[in-house]
């Protein structure tokens, strides 16, 4: 199964056109998360699609597929499981630890992961919001190269919300920290003189998110995101950042609702590989573009 740009923005535009009002736990950004829970009993399965490309040289491509079940234990904490897939085309570039060879995967099942949301102040009740989640995932799959790699990585995060303008204005800001345990397969026929690292790795990365999202119209809203992400290896310390920044639209309704969000590199800095033609961005494990696209219903 192969993922393109065109089905996707096709389902944007296709779910524009349908005028089928949102509860609590309103997706309006692509990356960042605000504060509230799903109700008790609730149900929402999201589908994310998130596409990656240009790593400043040869040919990139990835999608990365997130299909969520979520459901309000109580009003207070969400709990929610997770199936990952994703799909790697690349040509013409390596990267030395990361990009071994040309590769087209297709879609392949690459992980799960589980999540947990605990609301402490609720943004429509009291002057702010505030709500920890914690996740924990499991993945087969590079997602960098699509080679096998075994990782384990556990999230933390403190998110906080802010309505104005009797909910006309959200304001959003998240903080998390990320820590992760990976093991490269071995691979064979590997170019002369490639790094490919099969020793267990350890990392740790700190996270850092706000947005703004206005409501222009009755169900509709737009935004912008910015998010900055960083990684520290215990070998060579601090080993990439970078910041994204960009719009954001979202439409909901009481059954459905969609966000739509570009996300580009602005900087970036850390390791770099002998092609890379922009040296003012990180684009060994980031790209120069970012795509996400969400799809929800509500039960």
């Amino acid at each position: 199964m192969k993922l393109t740009l065109s089905p996707l923005l096709a389902s944007t535009l296709a779910l524009g056109l349908i005028s089928l009002p949102a509860q609590a736990d309103e997706s309006l950004f692509g990356y960042l998360k605000g504060a509230e829970t799903l109700p008790k009993g609730a149900l929402e399965i999201v589908q994310h699609t998130t596409k990656r490309w240009d790593k400043g040289a040869g040919s990139y491509t990835a999608f990365d597929s997130k299909t969520e079940f979520e459901y309000g234990v109580t009003d207070k904490f969400t709990a929610a499981a997770y199936v990952l897939g994703q799909s790697v085309k690349t040509e013409g570039i390596l990267v030395d630890g990361y990009i071994p060879k040309d590769a087209d995967t297709g879609l392949k099942l690459s992980g799960m992961e589980v999540s947990g949301k605990y609301n402490f102040l609720s943004p429509a009740k009291d002057d702010i919001g505030l709500a920890a989640y914690v996740s924990a995932a499991y993945t087969t799959l590079d997602p960098h190269s699509g080679q096998k790699k075994d990782k384990y990585t556990v999230e933390g995060w403190l998110l906080g919300q802010k309505n104005f303008l009797d909910d006309q204005l959200i304001w959003v800001a998240n903080l998390g920290m990320e820590a992760t345990y990976a093991k490269r397969k071995p691979l064979d026929n590997l170019p002369a003189g490639f790094d490919w690292n099969t020793n267990p790795e350890m990392e740790i990365g700190l996270l850092a998110g706000t947005g703004l999202s206005y409501r222009i119209a009755p169900k509709w809203f737009v935004g912008a995101e910015a998010l900055y992400d960083t990684e520290y290896e215990t070998d060579v310390g601090q080993e990439r950042w970078s910041i994204q920044a960009g719009p954001s639209v979202h439409y909901g309704d009481k059954n459905w609702w969609f966000t739509l969000t570009w996300l580009p590199q602005l900087r970036g800095g850390g390791e770099q590989f002998a092609e890379q033609n922009d040296t003012n961005l990180h684009l060994i494990e980031k790209t120069k573009q970012e795509l996400r696209l969400k799809i929800g219903f509500n039960f």
